[in-house]
């Protein structure tokens, strides 16, 4: 089993706490993280090992994207400038029903995948259609992900109904249940298009299989009003109710919090995956990170999909979410630098239930991480790296990253992935949506003529 010394100019493990370190090395062997220390106790204690110099780096652990809904990197820029119910209904769901296919799902899933890793994410957290599809292309890549088993109460060419949706997402997750790069969530669409009976059976099955279950929830002023007509009751009681509040819900969006909620959330021990530059483009509301940091609920970060976003830069996300938070509380210290950081990293791990494999730089866990320089006209003069990660950095900077010890990004090039091709895939889709867009307008104009 090979060991290489990573030595770079600085490192942030992320645990312990707050700490930034110089002149130390962190020992790879095989897929895990061996030891980190001292540079000059790991050169003269490994002598044979590999070294990878990163005089003007910073390494940190890859980053984790805690909600994606990766195939859409084909709808980026699509349907810009609406809300969200108009976006989905009269935009979204059209264009799926007449593309989305296993095609679509791995021409639009490795797009993203390239996107994501050069950008030092090494791990997603995904929902949609064809989830095997996206397993595949994750496989492919060298990047690890938790597939989204999607359910949704309107049938698609993947799945016809709830329970087959349910069913076939069963088999998703057995089929890839010994590959270590991935694991498998159920993902109900959100509360307003599932009903009670799947709810149910998906918390019973996440019980019994230690599954989490992935969620837009409180997305939207709508949504809450639709629980109440629909079902008699707010959301978070009817998600109680059928037995989904509890440690292994990952709450997307969160928007449309209120005390009542806020207290629930404590309870249960839910974790909220904040994506605030989807929830600003699409004018969904703020979620108060503030006050569920302050209670002590585990927030973790997600760019939601490019066609929201419109990019899956985490770096340039945690810098909208300290602002936003900052901003909407009227307080400076809200959401520092490293809690920030946090949420890209061990707070994400801690959500997925792999917080003793991965989101810190610690002996015995994965070696997933990233590498970003730091000798730029941006990033000059440095008096807190921290800081500089989170308001300064650019995604352009992460130059290297691995996967399980493999390095996929070096130098900021891709070793593995064949981007040109990707590009060309994209550029086939763009042209096919483009002219399916043309002619509904075309037949719109005609019938108002």
């Amino acid at each position: 089993m090979d060991t290489v010394l990573l030595l770079p100019r600085l490192l942030v493990p992320v645990r312990p706490r707050l700490q930034v370190l110089e002149q130390m090395a962190v020992v790879l062997e095989g897929e895990t993280i061996k030891a980190v220390l001292p540079r000059s106790e790991a050169i003269a204690t490994y002598q044979d090992a590999g070294r990878i110099e990163l005089p003007e780096h910073v390494l940190l652990p890859g980053f984790i994207n805690m909600h994606t809904h990766s195939a859409m990197s084909l709808l980026r820029g699509y349907a810009d400038d609406l809300n969200l119910q108009v976006w989905l209904n009269d935009h979204i769901w059209p264009i799926e029903k007449a593309f989305v296919g296993p095609d679509f799902v791995h021409d639009g899933t490795r797009l993203a995948i390239a996107e994501m890793l050069r950008g030092g994410t090494t791990f997603f957290n995904d929902l949609y259609f064809f989830p095997e599809v996206t397993a595949a292309a994750a496989v492919e890549a060298g990047i690890r992900a938790c597939i989204g088993l999607p359910v949704i109460d309107v049938p698609s060419a993947w799945a016809g109904d709830e329970n087959d949706y349910i069913d076939k997402g069963l088999r998703v997750s057995e089929s890839w249940q010994n590959e270590p790069l991935l694991n498998t969530a159920f993902s109900p669409h959100a509360p307003y298009s599932v009903g009670d009976d799947a709810l149910r059976r998906i918390a019973k099955m996440s019980t019994e299989r230690d599954l989490r279950v992935h969620m837009h929830v409180l997305e939207s002023v709508w949504e809450v009003d639709e629980s109440i007509r629909q079902h008699g009751k707010p959301t978070l009681e009817r998600l109680h109710d059928v037995g989904l509040l509890n440690e292994r819900l990952l709450a997307v969006h969160m928007t449309q919090l209120n005390g009542t909620d806020m207290t629930a959330l404590v309870g249960a021990d839910v974790n909220v995956i904040h994506c605030p530059e989807s929830n600003l483009k699409l004018g969904n509301g703020i979620c108060d990170v503030g006050q569920l940091h302050e209670h002590g609920i585990n927030l973790a970060l997600g760019t939601d999909s490019a066609a929201s976003n419109n990019d899956l830069d985490l770096l340039a996300e945690s810098r909208t979410a300290a602002l936003l938070a900052k901003g909407h509380s009227a307080d400076p210290c809200v959401m520092n630098a490293f809690q920030a950081l946090e949420m890209l990293t061990i707070n994400a791990a801690k959500a997925l239930g792999m917080s003793n494999q991965l989101g810190s730089i610690e002996a015995g866990k994965f070696a997933d991480l990233c590498a970003i320089r730091l000798d730029s006209l941006y990033t000059t003069p440095m008096y807190d790296v921290v800081s500089h990660l989170i308001y300064t950095v650019s995604s352009q900077q992460v130059s290297h990253v691995w996967v399980g010890g493999r390095m996929l990004i070096q130098d900021g090039g891709f070793l593995h992935l064949d981007v040109d091709e990707i590009i060309v895939r994209a550029k086939y889709w763009e042209q096919k949506i483009a002219a399916q867009a043309r002619a509904a307008r075309s037949k719109e104009y005609s019938l108002n003529e």
